[in-house]
């Protein structure tokens, strides 16, 4: 018997040169994934990496597995293919806010639905930066940019209100400045028998430079965002004095004294209604919420569909004459 061999953030390094912009939050996502691929201990033979297009999508030139960059908006497509056939293969999409949400929104809403096991990391920096900075789906109204020189007019689209409206199973949120919350989270959505959708504020240095600032700076996220841990109350701020408390249907924050007991609601990743509240909170509804939002039991797609292969193998091999004279049918003289 051979002994386990230990894996480490090498094991998952290409030889690859990483070629990103000075000062990109994907360099950290990378380490981070990286090092989380490791601490996950699926050999790197085992893993599979898909992308679409666009700066993230460089992804699987540097990660030492299996993989493919494959084309806009079709990550999803391909990962399905490589799931349903690899059933054993811990397959992860690597997309941004463009890819996902505009060309692919439709493959997006899709795979989630189905509930392939597979785990999706969605770089939002809100903005397309390989094409050199236009608007996208996820930019905030008002945003100048080169197609929207005089203000975005389009509504933002909302990754998690999307996700969750197709049906998601496990939806996340982490920063790019934060490797430590980024590799337990990308280990949760690996641990999820389902698809997991993680979605990580991003900065774009050169088109969209600190957009997420208040949520990402470690000066000021403590204050404009609430971490989420199962089971526990929802208390945040730089001096953990402010609590998310219900108010109707929604939340309010109250501030409290350290020897008082705010009646915070503790948060449950298993209800939908409250994954649905939290959704909605964006840095001016309340603080951004960080954490695993949803995680529901159900079953996956490539287990109810090989399921469904070997229930029928079971009823006996056809030939295609049987099957064209199965069932109804007619005969034209």
């Amino acid at each position: 018997m051979t002994e386990n061999i230990k894996l480490t953030k090498k094991n998952f390094t290409s030889d690859q040169e990483v070629k990103w912009c000075p000062g990109c939050g994907d360099y950290a996502i990378l380490s981070s994934t990286q090092m989380a691929m490791s601490k996950i201990g699926i050999p790197p033979h085992k893993v599979c990496v898909i992308s679409g297009i666009g700066c993230s999508s460089r992804f699987p030139y540097y990660v030492n597995t299996f993989g493919m960059h494959s084309i806009h908006g079709r990550a999803p497509a391909i990962a399905s293919g490589v799931k349903l056939q690899n059933p054993d293969l811990s397959v992860w999409i690597i997309t941004g806010d463009g890819d996902s949400l505009s060309i692919g929104g439709n493959h997006f809403a899709h795979i989630i639905r189905r509930n392939l096991d597979v785990n999706i990391l969605l770089f939002n920096n809100e903005i397309y930066g390989l094409t050199k900075g236009q608007y996208s789906p996820t930019s905030k109204v008002g945003l100048q940019t080169k197609s929207t020189p005089f203000g975005s007019l389009d509504r933002s689209f909302s990754p998690a209100q999307f996700a969750m409206g197709a049906g998601s199973t496990f939806f996340a949120r982490t920063i790019d400045t934060d490797p430590k919350h980024m590799i337990e989270t990308f280990q949760k959505a690996q641990a999820h028998k389902g698809t997991s959708v993680v979605e990580i504020l991003q900065n774009c240095v050169i088109f969209n430079d600190k957009v997420h600032d208040d949520f990402t700076n470690r000066g000021t996220r403590d204050d404009h965002t609430v971490r989420l841990e199962h089971g526990k109350p929802m208390v945040f701020g730089k001096e953990n004095n402010k609590a998310l408390v219900q108010d109707g249907f929604g939340f309010k924050v109250q501030e409290f004294e350290a020897e008082e007991l705010p009646n915070a609601v503790v948060h449950d990743e298993t209800s939908e209604g409250l994954s649905h509240l939290l959704a909605q909170l964006n840095g001016i509804s309340g603080p951004v919420p960080l954490g695993v939002l949803r995680r529901l039991d159900a079953p996956s797609y490539e287990e109810s569909f090989h399921n469904q292969i070997i229930e029928q193998k079971a009823k006996g091999k056809k030939t295609i004459k049987d099957l064209l004279n199965s069932g109804n049918t007619w005969k034209v003289d």
